[in-house]
């Protein structure tokens, strides 16, 4: 076994260890690191396969943006673990049921395509140019319909989402862009004029005390 095929193991044993710890993990601070972890080793990985373009871009858009971004987020929010876990074991059978189903579909169709593209096509597809070239001749002329669809849904995705989360809800509490550049400074402050000293009020009467019967006259027989 030589360096490369070494490295391949690693980096493979790595990543599965960093995709188990993503789904079992019990906090999803930790569950995001994980998930970096993993596509890191996903892209070392993709690296031993010459494919550097899609390594760069795995690194700088996932790990530089979107998963900065996820992380941010789940440490803001205020997540109740016992709410979320609860019916995890009732639903495992069916999700690891889709999960083989993903998983044996996706071994049928790599190793398909592995095998229906010989090392001698590949070589002649990068034959002109690095495999970046190739991958974007081949993105933007044979499989151009694909892309665009792909763009448009991922538009109307980010257009949804940000309809649902500017949506005006009754908890929310919001002030009117408008109505704060249109204020002027008197609207700000009223001044309300006082009198510097004001004289002291004048005490209250003290109140007389009740008779009592020790002190009432007594009468002549």
């Amino acid at each position: 076994m030589d360096v490369k095929t070494g490295f391949f193991y690693l980096f493979s044993l790595v990543l599965l260890f960093a995709a188990f710890r993503v789904i079992t993990a019990r906090n999803p601070v930790h569950a995001v690191l994980y998930l970096m972890l993993a596509f890191s080793q996903a892209s070392a990985v993709w690296l031993l396969l010459q494919a550097e373009f899609l390594a760069i871009v795995l690194v700088l858009v996932y790990l530089g943006a979107v998963m900065v971004l996820f992380l941010f987020v789940v440490m803001m929010l205020d997540l109740n673990m016992d709410s979320l876990r609860q019916g995890f074991w009732r639903h495992f059978p069916l999700a690891a049921l889709i999960g083989v189903v993903i998983a044996l579909e996706m071994a049928y169709v790599l190793m398909g395509g592995f095998r229906g593209q010989p090392a001698a096509t590949q070589a002649a597809m990068t034959a002109g140019g690095s495999n970046t070239k190739a991958l974007g001749i081949l993105m933007y002329t044979e499989y151009l319909y694909p892309v665009q669809i792909a763009a448009v849904i991922l538009v109307v995705a980010m257009i949804a989402a940000i309809a649902l989360t500017l949506r005006q809800r009754k908890d929310t509490k919001f002030i009117d862009v408008g109505d704060q550049i249109r204020v002027k400074s008197r609207d700000r402050l009223q001044l309300v004029k006082l009198d510097a000293t004001q004289p002291a009020p004048p005490p209250a009467p003290a109140p007389e005390p009740a008779p009592t019967a020790a002190a009432a006259p007594e009468k002549k027989a």
